[in-house]
């Protein structure tokens, strides 16, 4: 784990009462390589882990609180997916 992901897990923690840490590790882990797949598949020069870091910051800073919903509902994350829309 870089040294990005600690303090990104710990800030999903706070915004999101319903994730224990590990859930909270794979939805940051996701999402940092979420981000740099299409940021790369979209023609992008890499940027960088701080710009990774930045921009899951954003979305953890936006949408953290509801995380779990987004990816109970998204097929992409399903095998992640527990019966109460919780991250396995």
């Amino acid at each position: 784990m870089n040294e990005y992901h600690e303090p990104l897990i710990k800030r999903l923690l706070e915004k999101n009462k319903e994730l224990s840490y590990e859930q909270a590790q794979t939805s940051v882990e996701l999402l940092w390589e979420d981000f740099e797949a299409t940021y790369a598949k979209a023609g992008h020069e890499y940027a960088g882990e701080a710009m990774t870091a930045k921009v899951v910051t954003q979305w953890i800073e936006n949408y953290g609180e509801r995380l779990h919903e987004f990816l109970g509902n998204n097929p992409k994350y399903k095998r992640l997916i527990g019966d109460k829309g919780k991250i396995h």
